[in-house]
C-alpha cells in the first residue's frame, strides 16, 4: 500500500471515471514523448558496444523480414567500430552490388544524355536567335531604315538585291497579266460560240467576229503599182 501511495502521489491524482482515465493516459504519453533523448554518440565504450550489438541484430532481422515478406532483393553491409564485417543478402551481395553499380551507370548515362540534349537545344536556340536578328536587320534595310552605319559596298549590294527583287516582281506581274489575258480570250471565244449557237437556233444570220472583219478589210485593200514616170500612185479598191 505504501508503494501504491507513493506512485500515485508521484503521478498525480488518480482518475475516477473512464473519460478521466483516457485523458490521464494521454497526458502521461505526452510526458513520455517529451522525455525522448536526442540521438548522439554514446561516450561509454561498453554501453556503445552493447547498443551496437542490439541494433545490429535488429537491423539484420528487419532486412531478412523485408526480403521474405516483400520478395525484395536486399543486401546489408555493416562494419563495426573495430572494422569487423557483418552482412546479409537475400541472394548474393556481389550480385546486388553489381546491379546497383549498373543502375548508377545507367542513371548517370541518362542524365549525361539529357545534359547533352539541353546543350544542343540551347545552341540551336542561340543560332536561330542570331539568324532571326540578321533577317530583321536585312528587312529594315530593304525598307530603307537603319542605313546610317552601311558603307558604300553595303549600299551597292543592297541596291543590287532590290533590283533583282524588282525584276522578279515585274516578271511575275507580266506572267499574271498574260495568264489573265489568255483567260479573257478563252472566255471571249466561248461566249462567241454560245452567241453563234443561239443565233442559229433563232434563225438569225451569224454575226461576224471582230477579227474576221478586220481580216476582210485588210484583204479588200490592195496596192497597185505601174511602170510610169513619176511616183507610183496608191489607191484603194473596194471589192463588191
Amino acid at each position: 500500500m505504501g508503494c501504491l501511495d507513493t506512485c500515485s502521489e508521484a503521478d498525480g491524482p488518480q482518475p475516477v471515471g473512464p473519460r478521466e482515465r483516457v485523458g490521464w493516459r494521454k497526458l502521461k504519453s505526452e510526458k513520455m514523448v517529451r522525455r525522448r533523448t536526442q540521438l548522439k554518440r554514446i561516450e561509454n565504450a561498453a554501453s556503445r558496444q552493447v547498443t551496437f550489438s542490439k541494433r545490429r541484430n535488429g537491423l539484420l532481422k528487419k532486412a531478412f523480414e523485408l526480403s521474405v515478406l516483400c520478395d525484395a532483393e536486399v543486401a546489408l553491409i555493416i562494419f563495426s567500430p573495430r572494422g569487423k564485417l557483418y552482412e546479409f543478402s537475400s541472394s548474393s551481395t556481389n550480385k546486388t552490388i553489381e546491379r546497383y553499380q549498373k543502375r548508377q551507370k545507367d542513371i548517370h548515362g541518362i542524365s549525361s544524355k539529357g545534359e547533352d540534349m539541353q546543350d544542343d537545344v540551347k545552341e540551336d536556340a542561340h543560332r536561330l536567335a542570331k539568324k532571326i536578328e540578321s533577317l530583321e536587320d536585312s528587312k529594315r534595310k530593304l525598307l530603307g531604315h537603319g542605313l546610317e552605319p552601311c558603307s558604300i559596298d553595303d549600299l551597292l549590294l543592297l541596291e543590287k538585291q532590290l533590283e533583282r527583287s524588282l525584276s522578279r516582281i515585274r516578271a511575275r506581274k507580266n506572267q499574271v497579266f498574260t495568264e489573265q489575258i489568255e483567260k479573257l480570250k478563252e472566255e471571249e471565244r466561248r461566249l462567241g460560240e454560245e452567241n453563234a449557237n443561239l443565233r442559229e437556233e433563232c434563225g438569225m444570220r451569224p454575226r461576224e467576229s471582230t477579227s474576221t472583219r478586220q481580216s476582210d478589210d485588210e484583204r479588200n485593200m490592195e496596192v497597185e503599182t505601174e511602170l510610169c514616170i513619176g511616183p507610183p500612185e496608191r489607191r484603194c479598191i473596194l471589192k463588191p
